[in-house]
């Protein structure tokens, strides 16, 4: 319950009365247009370093390493992404510290020391290119006599 006080009650109070105490120190429009400039300064930041994090990721994927950091940093981008589309001072320094590699890369440690990663198949298949084909047996028939609209559905009847 705290948490979401916090996110929706007492964030955007903060907001405001830093955005009113900003404008009355150097005016109205000067205070929308670094909103706004913090918006588009934040999405260019937002698309250089979701690319570069989505390059690194595929590499990682093409040489068969899992790209768990690289996700971790997608999602860090798109929240900061987020938080600098959102009109406020405050949500734009937490915005541009997902988006700066060195504080991102800070945050992100100090994330990743809860995380476990786990391989897909639990740790008894240590690699997945030993396994074999996926082999699905069945029969198949065609009946000449009905058309594709006529086509019989069998289901289990609960």
């Amino acid at each position: 319950m705290r948490p979401l006080l916090l996110l929706f009650i007492v964030l955007p109070v903060l907001e405001m009365w830093v955005l009113i105490t900003v404008g009355r120190e150097i005016g109205a429009l000067p205070t929308i247009g670094l909103v706004f400039l913090t918006a588009i300064v934040g999405v260019t930041l937002l698309r250089r370093q979701g690319l570069s994090t989505l390059m690194r990721a595929q590499e990682k994927m093409r040489t068969g390493d899992i790209p768990a950091k690289e996700m971790v940093e997608g999602i860090f981008l798109a929240v900061g992404g987020a938080l600098l589309l959102t009109p406020g001072f405050i949500t734009d320094a937490i915005g541009f510290a997902c988006l700066i590699p060195g504080l991102r890369q800070l945050l992100l440690g100090r994330l990743l020391r809860h995380v476990t990663i786990v391989h897909p198949g639990g740790p008894h298949r240590s690699d997945s290119s030993q396994r074999g084909p996926d082999i699905i047996e069945g029969e198949f028939s065609r009946d000449k006599r009905k058309s594709r609209e006529q086509v019989d559905h069998k289901h289990d009847k609960d």
